[in-house]
């Protein structure tokens, strides 16, 4: 399967897009590279682009800025969209850091392009639609996670969310992520591991 057909297949199960709505969105789409370590978004840019990830995995992160600390908000991982959602979708800089964990590869569309394809197909709507709830639904999750889960919950939850991604990232990113430190996710991951 191509790059452009894992796309098709994605926005078909996302967003039920037909054959000839994807048509219209082809010309629009681009592939992109990432090394590890390289930037998607920098804090403080406008985030111009929605990018589908053929492979690899990305993190969003803050710094405190009396600490120097990173604190990893978002991971995205293959067959999902990587985007600095507030920043794209208002057009204004962004809050947050989104930088490649492994290296990656993406097909991407503009954001002038998007909004073209809005005007010209309701399926098209229907996918930006969606995409907000997402959006909402994954920070949602983040900070409902944080208020009314345990720890354990919460990597039990990202096991099912991103299941390949404890084989590909640092075990102090996945800490960062769910907020803890590192040797309480030992502890966690020696617990689920006995059960």
């Amino acid at each position: 399967m191509t790059e452009i057909d894992k796309l098709a297949f994605a926005l078909y199960h996302f967003a039920g897009l037909s054959e000839e709505d994807f048509r219209l969105s082809e010309n629009f789409w681009f592939p992109k590279e990432y090394k590890k370590g390289e930037f998607y978004n920098l804090q403080g840019n406008v985030c111009s682009y929605l990018g589908f990830i053929v492979d690899g995995v990305f993190r969003s992160y803050v710094i405190n800025g009396d600490t120097g600390e990173e604190k990893n908000v978002f991971l995205y991982s293959a067959n999902g969209f990587v985007v600095s959602f507030k920043s794209f979708l208002n057009q204004i800089p962004c809050d947050y850091f989104t930088q490649a964990l492994t290296n990656t590869s993406i097909i991407f569309i503009r954001h002038a392009d998007l909004i073209s394809l809005y005007q010209q197909s309701h399926q098209w709507e229907k996918f930006g639609r969606l995409l907000a709830q997402a959006a909402f639904n994954v920070t949602m999750t983040r900070v409902e996670g944080f208020l009314l889960k345990s720890p354990e919950e919460r990597y039990l939850d990202l096991m099912k969310e991103h299941p390949d991604i404890f084989s590909n990232v640092p075990l102090y990113h996945i800490s960062s992520y769910l907020g803890i430190q590192g040797p309480s996710l030992s502890r966690i991951r020696k617990r689920i591991s006995g059960k």
